[in-house]
């Protein structure tokens, strides 16, 4: 496996983000949110095989709490370990803003992520009904969460 290279997101960087980030959802999020992101100072990082943008991440921290709003692989790089690596890289954020457990939702329906989150540790403490769109009406996302304490 290449190794991925990481770097911070910035503003010139949306276009391509919003391209994988549609490639690989339903329900993408927009240009709009990812701005705010970045303005707000997030932690918003695109990844690298090469010179190859393939996917990006996006996670807030305050108050020893951080919390991963988007974690995206371009759809012909997925199955191939860089979801790990770009976890492992946000996780390793969230330590260096002093968070001490990571939240995340993620839909029902994506058995991959779940299964990504579940082998690095991350367990479900709820579920919220509902929370996100979908072709058929409304679906469910699993809360799940990840102590950062040694």
């Amino acid at each position: 496996m290449t190794d991925l290279y990481f770097r911070p997101m910035g503003e010139v960087d949306v276009e391509t983000v919003l391209e994988i980030e549609c490639s690989a959802f339903s329900h993408p999020w927009t240009r709009g949110i990812f701005l705010d992101c970045i303005r707000s100072g997030y932690e918003c990082w695109v990844f690298f095989e090469g010179d190859k943008q393939i996917g990006h991440g996006v996670l807030s921290a305050a108050a020893q709490e951080s919390h991963l709003l988007n974690l995206t692989v371009r759809p012909d790089r997925q199955g191939r370990g860089y979801g790990l690596q770009m976890l492992e890289h946000l996780m390793e954020s969230a330590k260096l803003r002093d968070a001490e457990v990571t939240f995340l939702e993620v839909r029902e329906s994506n058995l991959s992520a779940i299964r990504l989150y579940e082998r690095s540790g991350f367990n479900e403490i709820g579920r919220r009904r509902g929370y996100y769109p979908a072709a058929q009406g409304r679906e469910d996302a699993l809360v799940m969460a990840f102590s950062l304490l040694d």
